[in-house]
């Protein structure tokens, strides 16, 4: 099973607390010891400079006694909680805070000299401090210090200060702790903050990835419950969105194939029931004409069904091809009518044309524009009322072309007016007119016009008629 993010954010959470643990054990500790160490070993140095310049070359120099000498050692000693030599040049242990004995060695000389096997200053190094056991003096850790005693100029020994380095280490520790109850503060607020992140970013991708596989299923009915004003918040909106136009894409792909499969079967239904009559003889061979017109009919009106479909699936399919050029559409209008004028005769339908100019040119598609202009009209004429007029109207308004078909009809229902654009639509009022209809033309028509990056419009009322109004850009020839 795959780690889902709130399992990664806990590792990170552990690993992070572990890490902080780890580094302040090593690398935070070893600096606190280095910089208390030479903290230390400075504040050392300083008061062993103060004894070599002051106390001990006066007492070199014979301006102060010995006793007076080791009273101020052993004062300074206990201030400092250290412990101060006076070691010779040679190695030879002058003076000692702690055993007062050692300094008689320099009047009295019953005693052998203590010497310091190995010393040589040259062993500090570059430093002025040491750390270990004082060339095995000590039994434990010692942090010593050392300056030089200058008389006259000559230098007579060194003033050595020996603290025990575990007092150093007790200043580490309560440094350590302080940076343990802060690591310990940082992650209990990183652990706050880690539940507001599973609070405010991992429940609601968890909701998202829920509502995601039951869109991946098919359904679109569950809604992701998120309302937060970020990035997840926009996320789930634009989701829902998506789920509400797929589920509408998927009604209209059901209403879509349920409408071809009624326009394509009931054409059929009838071509196949008057074949098999005819054959079976149920219809007469004297009466086999008309019905072959009926076929004939019906055929024709599947071609028209099948060429809309084939239209329709080019202009989705990478938007549509359109071949501009300037051309004049109010002869383009004239001759499209020429093709009504059988249809036109029958019903007493007379045009009015109202046309801007004998010429006027617009830039577009010729060919698509003219199969707009052929449905518009065809619709004009379907729906017309007997012995009626239908006016055509071109005009010029801020570099547009309008172009008006407006017929003295049944109209559209106003619910209906916003349906009409959709494939396959027919209104209640239509279906008794439009026998031949598919109820493609007017979404042909308005893919056209929007490929062209204009707009349509329609004007209706019930039992008065139907106006469609659409832009063109005018053609530089005219502006």
């Amino acid at each position: 099973m795959k780690h889902t993010i709130y399992t990664k954010l806990l590792i990170s959470y552990l690993i992070y607390g572990v890490v902080a643990f780890l580094i302040i054990c090593t690398f935070t500790q070893r600096l606190i010891t280095n910089h208390m160490e030479k903290q230390e070993a400075s504040n050392l140095y300083r008061e062993a400079s103060v004894i070599a310049s002051d106390y001990a070359s006066e007492y070199f120099d014979s301006s102060m006694s010995l006793d007076d000498f080791q009273n101020h050692m052993k004062i300074i000693s206990g201030y400092m909680d250290a412990e101060v030599w006076v070691v010779s040049p040679s190695g030879e242990l002058l003076m000692d805070s702690d055993d007062p004995s050692v300094g008689r060695q320099m009047i009295e000389s019953n005693d052998k000299p203590v010497i310091i096997k190995d010393f040589d200053v040259a062993d500090f190094g570059s430093s002025y401090y040491m750390i270990g056991d004082f060339y095995g003096y000590f039994d434990h850790q010692m942090l010593s210090v050392f300056s030089s005693i200058n008389v006259s100029y000559q230098n007579i020994g060194y003033i050595v200060i020996h603290k025990d380095l575990s007092s150093v280490m007790e200043g580490v520790n309560g440094f350590m702790n302080i940076s343990f109850y802060t690591v310990a503060i940082i992650f209990l607020f990183a652990l706050l903050v880690l539940i507001t992140i599973s609070r405010s970013i991992y429940r609601p991708i968890v909701k998202i990835t829920k509502s995601a596989k039951q869109y991946a299923k098919g359904d679109f009915t569950n809604k992701i419950d998120v309302s937060s004003n970020d990035e997840i918040g926009y996320l789930a909106n634009t989701l829902n969105y998506m789920a509400t136009e797929l589920d509408t894409l998927e009604e209209d792909q059901r209403k879509f194939v349920s409408n071809v499969s009624h326009d394509f079967r009931s054409p059929l239904t009838s071509i196949k029931g008057y074949v098999e009559a005819m054959l079976d003889g149920t219809i007469p061979v004297e009466m086999q004409g008309k019905y072959l017109n009926i076929i004939l009919f019906e055929t024709e009106r599947l071609n028209k069904l099948t060429k809309s479909l084939i239209d329709l699936n080019q202009f989705g399919h990478h938007g549509i091809r359109l071949d501009i050029a300037d051309f004049d559409i109010n002869t383009m209008i004239r001759t499209t009518i020429l093709t009504f004028e059988g249809k036109c005769t029958e019903k007493g339908v007379t045009f009015d044309l109202v046309l801007t100019g004998s010429e006027l040119f617009v830039r577009g598609d010729m060919t698509k524009i003219q199969q707009v202009i052929y449905n518009l009209i065809d619709n004009a004429v379907k729906f017309s009322n007997n012995d009626s007029s239908i006016k055509i109207e071109t005009s010029i308004r801020n570099e547009k072309v309008f172009v008006s078909v407006k017929d003295s009809g049944i109209g559209i229902p106003k619910d209906s007016i916003p349906k009409i654009w959709e494939r396959f639509y027919k209104s209640d009022l239509s279906r008794g007119k439009d026998k031949r209809g598919t109820g493609l033309g007017l979404s042909i028509v308005k893919e056209i016009i929007q490929a062209h990056g204009e707009n349509i419009n329609v004007i209706s009322t019930e039992g008065v008629g139907t106006e469609f109004i659409f832009t063109l850009p005018l053609s530089k020839k005219e502006a």
